[in-house]
Parts: C-alpha cells; sequence; structure tokens
C-alpha cells in the first residue's frame, strides 16, 4: 500500500480513445446466452457494448487512442519518454503490446512495456509512470494507454463473462503539473489466493496449448462471478476509506468518482451505500461494458466531454482485477 506521492508533481494533460465501431446489443448477443435482454440489464446495468473487427488487435486500438491523446496534449510521439500499456489481452506471449505502440506511433526515444494486473492495472501504469518520470524524468512525459480486446476471448457459452465484458482503449499523457495538482495519493494491493477466481486459465507455462486445453475451452475468459463480487463488495469500500485517509478529503468534497467500469448496476450500489451521490459517479459501462485496463481512462474521456470533468476538479479512481489486485488513485485535475 502506497501513501503520498513525493513532492514532484506529475499528472493528466491529455486524453484519448478508441472505440470500436461495431456496436453489440443486448438483444443481439441474449439468445446465444440462453437469457433474455431484459434479464442482461437487470442483472448488469449494461445495455450494450462495443466490439472490435475481427483483424483488429489490441495494439490497433492502443495506438489510435494514444494518437488522440497525443494530439489533445500537443505533443508528438518523440516527447515520450517512457509508454506503458496496461492490459490483459495482449496481442501476444512474450512480445509486449506496448513495443508494437512504440514502434507504430515512431516515438523512438520512449521505452516501452506491458504492465500487468487486469482491470486495475491502468491505476498501477498511472502509478508506475508517475514513479519513473520523477525518478529519471523530471521534465518529461509518460504515455500510459489501457486497451483491451475481450471479445476474442469470450466463451460463447458462458453468460458470466459473455454479456459483461467489451472492448476499447483510452489514453493518458502524464507530464509535470504544479505541487498540488495532479495525483495527489495512490494505494495499492493484492490477494494472489484468489488468483483463480478469474482470468485465462491456457495458453502459459502453466498450462501450455494442447488439445485438451483448446477442447474443454481454456483459452477463454472464466469468471467465479460470486467469487468477483464478493471480493469487490469487500475491498471497493476499504480502497475509497483508504484514500480518504491519504488524501485528506473528506468523500463529500470529492467532485467525481471514476471506478473501473464493473458491473454497473453493483458499482452504483456500492456507491450509495458508501454516501458517494449520482453526481459524483460516473459510469459508462452501461453503454461500454466492462473494458477492463480501459474502462478508467475511457470514462475520464467521456465525464470530460460532458462537462462534469473541469480544471481543480477531485477525482476518486478504484479500480479491482484480477489476481486479485486492486489500486486506487486520487487526482486534481489540471
Amino acid at each position: 500500500m502506497t501513501g503520498p506521492v513525493p513532492s514532484l508533481a506529475f499528472g493528466i494533460q491529455g486524453l484519448g480513445v478508441h472505440i470500436p465501431q461495431r456496436r453489440v446489443s443486448n438483444a443481439e448477443i441474449a439468445s446465444q446466452y440462453g437469457v433474455d435482454p431484459e434479464w442482461i440489464e437487470r442483472m448488469t446495468g449494461v445495455r450494450q457494448r462495443q466490439y472490435a473487427e475481427p483483424a483488429q488487435a489490441t495494439s490497433d486500438l492502443a495506438v489510435s487512442a494514444a494518437e488522440h491523446a497525443l494530439a489533445d496534449a500537443h505533443l508528438s510521439p518523440r516527447d515520450i519518454d517512457v509508454i506503458l500499456v496496461a492490459t490483459s489481452t495482449p496481442d501476444q506471449l512474450a512480445v509486449s503490446t506496448a513495443c508494437r505502440v512504440q514502434h507504430r506511433l515512431g516515438a523512438d526515444r520512449a521505452w516501452a512495456t506491458d504492465v500487468g494486473g487486469a482491470c486495475a492495472s491502468f491505476l498501477y501504469a498511472l502509478k508506475t509512470a508517475r514513479d519513473i518520470l520523477a525518478a529519471s524524468h523530471p521534465e518529461g512525459h509518460a504515455l500510459v494507454i489501457g486497451a483491451e480486446t475481450f471479445s476474442k476471448f469470450q466463451n460463447p457459452v458462458d453468460r458470466s463473462t459473455g454479456v459483461l465484458f467489451a472492448d476499447g482503449a483510452g489514453a493518458a499523457v502524464v507530464g509535470p503539473a504544479t505541487t498540488g495538482k495532479g495525483i495527489l495519493c495512490s494505494a495499492q494491493g493484492t490477494d494472489g489466493a484468489l488468483a483463480d477466481i478469474v482470468g485465462i486459465r491456457a495458453g502459459g507455462s502453466a498450462q501450455p496449448t494442447t488439445e485438451h486445453t483448446l477442447s474443454e475451452g481454456g483459452h477463454y475468459l472464466h469468471m467465479n462471478g460470486k467469487a468477483v463480487a464478493a471480493y469487490f463488495h469487500d475491498v471497493f469500500p476499504k480502497i475509497v476509506d483508504r484514500l480518504v485517509q491519504l488524501s485528506g478529503l473528506p468523500l463529500n468534497e470529492i467532485d467525481l468518482v471514476i471506478p473501473h467500469q464493473a458491473n454497473p448496476r453493483m458499482l452504483r450500489a456500492l456507491s450509495r451505500a458508501l454516501g458517494i451521490s449520482a453526481s459524483q459517479l460516473v459510469v459508462t459501462a452501461d453503454t461500454f461494458g466492462n473494458t477492463g485496463a480501459a474502462s478508467i481512462p475511457m470514462a475520464l474521456h467521456v465525464a470530460r466531454d460532458q462537462g462534469r470533468l473541469r480544471p481543480e476538479n477531485t477525482v476518486l479512481h478504484v479500480a479491482v482485477g484480477a489476481g486479485m489486485s486492486w489500486a486506487g488513485t486520487v487526482q486534481r485535475w489540471l
């Protein structure tokens, strides 16, 4: 768990997103999973989601979002010192998706790597980028990208994942900020005892690809929905409480709460229980689905476009991902 950041201040200077064009309604997938469209919305709050095209890889979405973020920050790829791609659906094993992104952007000054942590990995990457800049590039810039193509890992008969997860990418340019602005504090944690309740079992060194792993669907995303929900309900309030303590900001003085976009029905219920008002909470999963590591930067972009995110606003983020991994951040918007 991490406390307040050191004295050097860094914050998000630019945002960009890539939202795939293919829109998939509940009606389109309901029969596939043996449910009614109304059941999907009633149980999850999701009304629709976007899927990448068959030929699109995670890096394609990431590059597009990164280009928009760079333009928003008025920077070129050669202004970037480090690129971190947060994803649990990489282009391939062994080669970081970030390497593909770095090359295609032409960011030849930057070193690049992926960051794990599933749905929590964007906040992991944001914290890592801030620390790298403080240690090695105090006047520099980092490109932090969350990108997922969950549709390529959906089990066609598993409704617990098939109705919830979707595709998208969001990117943030991180750079120097004045004292008291940008990233104010962060907290992270892991409970590896629960590593098996959600993830993709096969395809790695523990279960290399075989005819058996293929036949049993080991390469699809799986989730013990009840166990994940129980963990989320337990840890979400603890993360919020920890961030309130670290930031010194009472919850009612936080302008926006932008969590990773898990089940939107669950997010709204948990937020009400904690006293987070509807005007504070930003939920986008009802229209985008759960886009994992991409969900927080995508939601930031939406909030800004809607006029809800303005300079000097305080923003609290919470994310819980496979592993089980969790992270939280408070920032004052530049």
